[in-house]
């Protein structure tokens, strides 16, 4: 773990709120300052008795400068405690906004490659950790460093010597403390990775707790989830007891200053070097120095909590980016074309498409088929770039689509998959998403043109109603219709449907199919689909076998040339008869 990255990255991202972190730690130092001076107050009326003139006037107004003093420390601590969360949570959220934006900027590929778990646990929990450390380490730090500071020089000036023998359980506590910590920083990596499996699993045990019902595996389940608690309370309690009796005798050595303070304070007093007075205000001060080199032990352990969850939001901060470019490219038409296409996911596995060569000609109709993991996802999201082609060129209107701006490139291109996801809010904002000018009319022109008006009707609160709400109402095939309507009303010249129909019941195919026709009408289209019925009608059918282009042709031609596409024909025309079948004698089967 680097500090110094730990402190770039804060201070980057500090960057706008320099001025209130600089007004934080000059009030902090006021703070201190004004702290100083009920000692001194304190002093000059102990001088008052020793000197024997003491009066009710002279005390009360040096116990009206005590009182001034610390009123002055409150209120410029309490000015700075509030600037330095101001500015705390600002560094949260630009390093939020920073993390987001990153997302966005990066392969979507390398997006998904990550769970939402951890995308969650990163932008939320572990960034929230840094706040609490940050709001109070710049008043706090600054405070208890410049206090024993301003103290340790005041006793020089009284006497170097009673200075010294203040700071005398100093190196005896951090020898303590420096034993108790020899192998803090492997132990504290080991708590965090064991913290973050532990969360892994309360993830897993929650997220599939319907699985685990369905499959009757509540007792196992449960028994690996109790195990994995059990572990990590056993693992902390461990290393916390390996620490308390060095904890526990640190934490007596460290704020004992008058160890040292009264045996030399009395032989100074002794030999006439130190008045009653000076011994009593230096022991009064050296007490005030307890609680700054006290909080110190506590601000490792916070900072170390702010360098792991800055770690963290630097796996997101460095993710690679995918190049993009600002001048718009001039298109005369929609002809996609794929040119000798390679692509791997990473370094480690070889290449999942080998040399594709593709032509969809604008206005055209061509559907992607084949055995799962053949690389028909991975040809529809190369196109709509949401990674970059290892090798070869992806051109549209014999432009590489990496010399597209990606803001024009998404206008370009509507991608419909079989998962869409719908937002928490109303559904007429769910459409609208497509085009967040349009007004209400064109949504609803596109709903209905996605057979959508039917079942929204159905709802209590019609369009109003949140998709959060009516989630667990909608069927899959009815919760696609809203993503066909949001690509309807972007109306991209080339649209790409990834198992579109996927959630499709023989019931509502026909309202799908239509909803599909609307969405297409004119547009280069790829559909990618299991369903080989709805798709006989393409210009051209593409078969890709483990990366590679095995058969194109139509419906026909593939029939005749083609026996792996013949057999997958067959075997969808078996399973349709067989379905109707079952239907016909009382069940309910949908393929």
């Amino acid at each position: 773990m680097n500090e110094h990255g730990t402190f770039c990255t804060i201070y980057r991202f500090a960057q706008e709120c320099r001025g209130k972190m600089l007004a934080s730690i000059l009030c902090a130092i006021i703070s201190v300052a004004g702290g100083l001076i009920p000692y001194w107050a304190v002093y000059r009326i102990i001088l008052l008795f020793f000197e024997g003139t003491p009066s009710t006037g002279s005390i009360l107004l040096w116990a009206g400068v005590a009182a001034a003093g610390y009123l002055i420390k409150l209120v410029f601590y309490g000015i700075s405690t509030t600037l330095s969360h101001r500015s705390a949570y600002q560094i949260l959220e630009s390093l939020r906004l920073a993390m987001t934006r990153r997302l966005m900027e990066a392969p979507l590929g390398v997006v998904l490659g990550n769970t939402a778990g951890k995308l969650k646990n990163i932008i939320v929990d572990r960034v929230e950790t840094i706040e609490l450390p940050l709001a109070h380490m710049i008043p706090e730090g600054i405070s208890n460093l410049l206090l024993p500071a301003a103290v340790l020089i005041y006793m020089v000036f009284l006497d170097w010597r009673m200075a010294l023998a203040s700071l005398l359980c100093v190196p005896l506590g951090a020898i303590v403390y420096t034993v108790m910590m020899r192998n803090y920083n492997s132990q504290y990596a080991a708590y965090m990775e064991a913290s973050n499996h532990v969360n892994s699993v309360i993830v897993e045990y929650v997220e599939g707790i319907e699985v685990i019902k369905a499959f009757n595996q509540s007792t196992g389940s449960y028994e690996k989830f109790a195990k994995s608690v059990h572990s990590f309370k056993e693992f902390t309690l461990a290393w916390f007891r390996s620490t308390w009796k060095l904890m526990n005798l640190g934490g007596a050595i460290l704020p004992s200053t008058l160890l040292g303070i009264l045996p030399v304070g009395m032989l100074l007093y002794i030999d006439g070097s130190l008045t009653p007075a000076e011994l009593t205000l230096c022991m009064i001060l050296s007490l005030s120095i307890i609680a700054p080199v006290t909080w110190f032990t506590t601000a490792v352990n916070d900072w170390k909590s702010v360098e792991y969850a800055i770690h963290d939001a630097n796996e997101l901060l460095t993710l690679p980016v995918l190049p993009d470019t600002a001048e718009p490219a001039a298109l005369s038409s929609y002809h996609v074309r794929l040119q000798d296409v390679c692509f791997r996911y990473n370094d480690r596995d070889g290449d999942v498409l080998h040399n594709i060569n593709l032509d969809l000609p604008a206005g055209s109709f061509t559907a992607l088929v084949g055995p799962s993991g053949g690389g028909k996802s991975t040809v529809a999201r190369l196109i709509a770039r949401f990674w970059d082609v290892g090798s070869g060129k992806i051109a549209i209107s014999g432009i590489d689509i990496r010399q597209i701006p990606l803001a024009q490139l998404s206008e370009l291109v509507s991608f419909v998959t079989q998962d869409n996801f719908l937002f928490n809010c109303s559904l007429l904002e769910n459409i609208r998403l497509g085009k967040p000018s349009a007004s209400n009319e064109e949504v609803y022109a596109a709903a209905r043109a996605a057979q959508c008006e039917e079942f929204i009707s159905r709802l209590d609160l019609g369009w109003a109603t949140s998709a959060g709400e009516a989630g667990s109402k909608l069927s899959g095939g009815e919760r696609q219709r809203v993503a066909i309507a949001r690509a309807i009303l972007k109306n991209a010249p080339i649209v790409i449907l990834d198992e579109a129909t996927a959630f499709t019941d023989p019931e509502n195919e026909d309202k799908l199919q239509r909803s599909i026709a609307a969405l297409t009408k004119g547009k280069t289209l790829l559909v990618i689909a299991h369903r080989l019925s709805t798709i006989k009608n393409a210009d051209q059918i593409v078969l890709l076998d483990q990366g590679r282009i095995a058969a194109s042709g139509t419906q026909e031609e593939l029939l005749v040339n083609s026996p792996l596409y013949r057999e997958m024909w067959n075997a969808h025309i078996g399973a349709k008869a067989w379905a109707a079948n079952s239907g016909m004698k009382g069940g309910i089967v949908h393929v």
